[in-house]
This record gives C-alpha cells, structure tokens and sequence, in this order.
C-alpha cells in the first residue's frame, strides 16, 4: 500500500502534502547524529564508531585521554570539523529560509543580497594581499570575510533605503548589481596574483572548504546559529505574514519596514559569520527551504527547526564525501553541493510547477 501524505490548503488553493513537523525533526536528528559519528569515524585513518564515542565522552568528562592517535585524530581533528558542518549547514538552512521571506522570493539565497560576494571578497583580499597573515588591519582570514560582509550590509542597505522605504524588489536589485561588482573585483585581485599556490587557495576557499576547522573557530557560529534559530523562532508569524504581501501583513499588525530591516541585519551578519569559517558553499540555503517546505509547509514555527536540521545534515554528509570521495586530495564543498543540489533543485521546482499545471 503506498503512504500517503496528510494534505492541506496552502495560500491560494495550492495543495500540499505535509509531514508532521516534530516526528520529521526527530528522524532528521537521530540521523545528524548517525552522520556526525560516521563523519569522525571515516578518513584516511578508519576509526571505529565505539572508540570515538569513548574518546568524545572521556574529552567530556574531563577524563585524561588515552595514549596513542585516536584521541589527535577525533578530538582535535575530525570533531570540530564535523560539528563546524553541522553548524555552516544549519546556519545555511536559516539564512535561506529567512531570505526568501525577507524578499518575498523562494529563489532567494544569500547570494541574492551581495553578502557572500562581499565576504568572499574579503577573504581573498586578504590572501591575495597579505592580511591573512597578519598584514593590512590585522583582520586574519575570517575577520577579513566577516568584515566585507559587513561592509557590504551596509552599502546594500544604502541604497536599498534612497528615497525612503524598504521595498523587496529594489533590496534585491541593490544587492545583485553590487555583488556582480564585488564578485568582478574579486575576480580581478585573482587574476594578479603571481604565486601558484596562493591562486590555488583563493579558488579552494572561494568553492568552500572546511578543512581550516579548529576548537577556536567553531566558538562564534556555536553561539550565532542558536541565536538566529531562537531570534527567527520569535518572529514566525511576521514571517508568516510577509509571504501573504505587506499590505495583508500590515493589516495584521506587523511592522513591515521594521521587521524586514531587522531580518536584513540578521541574515546578512549571520551570513557573514559562515561565509567566513566556511567559505562560499553554494546550493545549500537555497535547495534546502525549498525541500523542507514542500515536506512541512510554509508555517516558519515548523519549517525553520526542520530547515536547519536538514542543512546540518546535508552538509555533514557532503564533507564526508569530500574527504573521502578522492584517495589524493580533497573535494572542495561547493563543488559537491553545486552537483547535487542543481538537479535536485530543478526536481524540486519540477514537482512544484507540476502540481500547480
């Protein structure tokens, strides 16, 4: 007998099958934590599933650790690796979800605004010129990503806001021509480097790549994605009412120009925070809302938790097979996400316009 899905009215008749949300989180959970284990237990050097939880509860206990490898290669190595995915991955999944209320638009990502252009131009700005290495402003790589997110937050934001008004459509255009600009000069700092290898690194961090994670990286977005996940939670009905139009929204007592500057400002620093421990990975804040919403529907106090357990899960994965996928040498992430999401997107936008014909 085939399973069939509880259905509901959407917004204009649309019907959709929806899965219950708390059953769903707790399946995407339990396998989150299968994909961490099998994540810290694959590589180069296998290590078994028993022996990395003894050496992650001795390190959580306060335990000496024992002699040998184990404990370098899970503790310090493959640990914060595995959680730093899972954190980019459930970081990504808010952003995208965010987004697309923000704009109105279920093709939006961070990409959209300017932000990750303005990050990544950072960052190579710093390889290429040396801030990386403690050069120009001291800033370091990550500070340097996190600071031309920053940056260009605020120049989006000015001329999103000429002549008054925060309106969706000119927030997009704002953000689109000017990361085209960031994304061109980037281009351009690529093109002058001299140094082989330092090219290499640029386009390696620019694909996204999660082999700089550290016990001291992982500290900002633990304490980040929790925040905006709790932040975002807070304000679902007035993401929920942005998607029915600002009038429709304004009627129902939501500060229209005030909640979508406020969820700006989130959405672009949190972006910022990931952009820069992770470089820029593609696909995943715009393929997984759409994924989560066809599973649980657009009601944000439902799709915002299973859109971050679903990114986290989706990134862990994809850094497994990174790592693993190429005995030489190492998969960038956006590379593999960029594989796997396009197709899945264009099934995904398939199903959709199929069930509106």
């Amino acid at each position: 007998m085939a399973l069939t899905l509880p259905r509901r009215k959407a917004a204009g008749g649309e019907t959709r099958a929806v899965v219950p949300a708390g059953p769903l989180a707790l399946v995407l959970a339990v396998a989150l934590l299968a994909a961490l284990t099998a994540a810290v237990a694959c590589g180069s050097t296998s290590v078994p599933a028993a022996e990395v939880w003894s050496v992650v509860g001795r390190r959580l206990s306060g335990a000496a650790p024992r002699p040998g490898t184990s404990d370098l290669i899970v503790w310090q190595l493959r640990v914060p690796r595995a959680l730093l995915a899972s954190l980019v991955g459930a970081g990504l999944g808010l952003v995208g979800t965010a987004v697309q209320a923000l704009v109105r638009n279920p093709l939006a990502d961070p990409y959209l605004l300017g932000i990750s252009n303005g990050a990544s131009l950072g960052a190579v700005a710093a390889i290429v010129l040396g801030a990386g290495a403690g050069g120009a402003l001291g800033l370091g790589l990550s500070g340097a990503a996190f600071a031309g997110a920053l940056a260009t937050f605020a120049l989006v934001w000015a001329v999103a806001r000429r002549g008054g008004g925060f309106a969706p459509l000119r927030l997009v255009l704002a953000g689109v021509a000017i990361g085209q600009f960031l994304s061109g000069f980037t281009s351009y700092l690529v093109l002058r480097t001299g140094d082989e290898q330092q090219t290499h690194s640029v386009l390696f961090w620019l694909m996204g790549s999660l082999g700089g994670a550290t016990w001291q990286l992982l500290a900002v977005p633990a304490v980040a994605v929790p925040l905006a996940l709790l932040w975002l939670l807070a304000r679902a009905r007035g993401l929920n009412a942005l998607l029915m139009g600002d009038e429709t929204a304004a009627g129902l007592g939501v500060d229209v120009t005030r909640l979508r500057r406020e969820l700006f400002t989130a959405t672009s620093v949190l972006t910022g925070v990931l952009v820069a421990v992770s470089g820029a990975i593609a696909f995943v804040a715009l393929m997984v809302p759409h994924a989560c919403r066809l599973l649980v529907g657009g009601d944000h106090r439902r799709l915002l938790p299973v859109a971050a357990l679903s990114g986290a899960l989706l990134l862990v994965v994809v850094d497994l097979v990174c790592r693993t996928a190429l005995a030489t040498q190492e998969l960038p992430v956006g590379v593999v996400t960029s594989l796997v999401g396009a197709p899945a997107l264009l099934y995904l936008l398939d199903r959709r316009l199929g069930g509106e014909g």
